[in-house]
This record gives structure tokens, sequence and C-alpha cells, in this order.
């Protein structure tokens, strides 16, 4: 029973998770953590972590990971299948279609107007991730934020954008500095 569960959500996140992996997040959020409940907000957190650090697309690695949790390895492998398929056949026949169709404005005007919804939405995973990491509790209290993340993210913002910093440099080093934190402040 817990195998169909896993293919059906995972079918329901690979069918309407629009934009890629990262505008999927908040789907895969609402089904996993407040519908199925099979992770907590913070194992949501942490998984957004490990499928960031992890080769292929967010979404796969999600389901992958979550099906190992939920249902070992046979688990994993039905997730992974539910969260694929729906992409298999729908760019085949997207792809069939583009090709024949895409002098057509009908289909330059459609996914012109998809571009600010795939950035609303990876702009809302993108605010609730770091919500969680800088408050770490569902319910945020604005004056008593985790000061060393928050002074992590501004570090790693300005490294980033103003200095064009290599994003992998920047994951570890971070990681390094939160390690050596808790190993002293223990």
């Amino acid at each position: 029973m817990i195998y169909w569960e896993l293919f059906v959500t995972f079918l329901n996140i690979g069918l309407l998770s629009f934009g890629g992996g990262y505008a999927a997040l908040p789907l895969i959020e609402d089904l996993v953590v407040h519908q199925e409940h099979w992770l907590s907000l913070e194992e949501f957190s942490h998984l957004i972590t490990i499928s960031q650090m992890t080769p292929g697309p967010i979404a796969i690695n999600a389901s992958t990971f979550i099906g190992t949790q939920i249902g070992g390895v046979s688990g994993a492998i039905v997730a992974t299948i539910g969260c694929t398929l729906p992409s298999i056949v729908i760019v085949t026949f997207l792809a069939y279609l583009y090709h024949r169709y895409q002098k057509l404005s009908l289909i330059q005007d459609t996914l012109f107007i998809l571009r600010p919804i795939v950035i609303a939405l990876i702009a809302s995973s993108g605010l609730s991730i770091f919500v969680n990491a800088i408050w770490q509790n569902e319910t945020v209290v604005w004056m008593d934020p985790n000061w060393l993340m928050l002074i992590i993210f501004i570090i790693a913002m300005l490294l980033l954008n103003k200095f064009k910093a290599n994003p992998i440099v920047i994951m570890i080093s971070a990681g390094i500095v939160n390690l050596i934190y808790h190993a002293f402040s223990i």
C-alpha cells in the first residue's frame, strides 16, 4: 500500500511540476510535509540540501530520497518512476508538437506567459527555504533569528553576486564554518 501511495504522490509531483525542480519544491513540500506527513519541515530543508549536493534533477533526487526513507530501495524505485514517468510522456509529446508547430504565435505566447509563473514558484520555494534556515521552525519570530545562518547567508550572497565566487567553494566553506561553530559551541 505504501508503494502505491509513493507512486501516486510522485506521479502527481511529476505531472504538476512545471518549470523544473525548483518550481516543484512548493508542491513537493505541500504533498510530502503537509499532506502525507512523511517528513517534517526541518527534514524537508535537509532534503533540499542533499538534493542540491547530489547530481541530477532536484525532484528526482527528492523522490529517491523520500522513497528510500519511506519504503527502502523498492520505495526509492517506485517514487522515482512515479516522478519521471509523466515527464517522459509529456516531453515526448511536447517535443513532437513543438517541432511540428514551433512557428505558431500561440505556442510562443504560451511559453512567454508561463515564464513569470515559473519565476514566482522558484521565488516561493527560495523564500520558504530561507525562512526555515534562518528561523528553523514553522513559527517565525522575527527578533530571534539564527544569527550564524543569517551572517553566512549575507556573506554568501555578497560573494556570489559581487565577486562571482565559485558556488561550490562557498557551499563547502559555509559547511565548514557551521561545523567549526557547532564543534566549539558544545
